[in-house]
């Protein structure tokens, strides 16, 4: 995704208008219809609005799965994952619907409650990039809204590169040339004798070497790669070093007015640069019996560059290019 960034500021562009949310990340684009196919100028003022605004919404959506494919293809190409759960639809493959998230811990022998408490070691532990633990984690997710909550389930996004910016000059000198290892189960409490997803993860483990400090191939900006998934442990440092480090750097990461929360609509899209952001699902809704379905596509993106020049390193279970 490339173009000047500085057109996507508030007000109209391409046809469009863009309208912020919160100072540093979020913008609302209103007067373009995302099912009839925007043209040319209209795409291009909504991947500028992207890259300056991390985020942006769209209400009143009439996509269907066709449609936001399409629409997901005109700025990249769509991530097909080998396994989805049974609500995703069979015939379209790009779209993975997120309520296949409570069959997670029933692949491995758990209800949903018990998956949760297990895999929660920290409050903050909810703070991810999609598929982070990856060589090459998507550039860009794009969620649409089919049925939501009366109220609750909002999701939260953050801002990676304010964050990063609101560092003292010491400390970003010192995550400059951090690297740590990104990957799946971390902090996972294991059950009492056999456990499925243990074993799972011995047989599908995904690990990555990423710098802390990304530079986004577009714009340019240091990016504060930590997430409360999957970071494991800081390269060279020790254990209570490193854990002390990421704690510092996570809670920066998610100061209140680094973020953005949307209240989703039947018909509300997000779309997201994955590369600059991490997000929140809610945890606020589950209780309620409320249905919550969201359909995704997520965009292939590139290997992670730090300050330095070095790309992020496989350790086991990825290659770039190849989900």
């Amino acid at each position: 995704m490339t173009t000047d960034t500085r057109a996507a500021d508030a007000g109209r562009t391409g046809g469009i208008g863009v309208h912020p949310v919160a100072g540093h990340i979020g913008a609302e684009l209103t007067g373009v219809d995302l099912a009839a196919g925007p043209d040319d100028a209209q795409i291009a003022a909504i991947r500028a609005a992207v890259l300056r605004w991390k985020v942006v919404f769209f209400r009143g959506q009439r996509l269907d799965h066709a449609g936001h494919v399409a629409f997901a293809r005109r700025f990249g190409e769509p991530v097909v994952l080998r396994r989805r759960g049974g609500a995703s639809p069979a015939d379209v493959p790009e779209i993975e619907t997120t309520a296949d998230r409570l069959e997670l811990g029933g692949r491995f022998g758990m209800d949903h409650e018990e998956w949760l408490n297990r895999r929660r070691h920290t409050l903050l532990r909810g703070w991810h990039c999609d598929h982070g633990a990856r060589v090459d984690p998507p550039a860009a997710t794009i969620l649409r809204a089919e049925t939501v909550p009366p109220y609750g389930g909002d999701t939260t996004w953050s801002n990676l590169a304010a964050a990063y910016a609101g560092l003292s000059a010491p400390v970003r000198a010192f995550a400059d040339g951090l690297r740590a290892e990104h990957r799946l189960g971390v902090g996972y409490r294991m059950r009492p004798g056999d456990d499925a997803y243990v074993r799972h993860l011995m047989e599908h483990q995904i690990a990555t070497v990423h710098p802390l400090v990304r530079v986004h191939p577009v714009t340019g900006e240091r990016l504060l790669f930590v997430n409360g998934y999957y970071v494991e442990q800081i390269e060279g440092l020790s254990r209570a070093e490193s854990a002390a480090v990421l704690d510092m750097l996570l809670e920066q990461a998610v100061r209140p007015e680094y973020t953005v929360r949307f209240r989703w609509e039947p018909g509300s899209v997000a779309f997201w640069d994955n590369r600059a952001v991490i997000h929140l699902a809610p945890g606020d809704n589950a209780h309620l019996g409320h249905p919550r379905v969201m359909h995704r596509v997520m965009l292939a993106g590139e290997v992670p560059v730090g300050v330095d020049g070095r790309p992020s390193q496989p350790v086991t279970g990825s290659e770039p290019g190849r989900w």
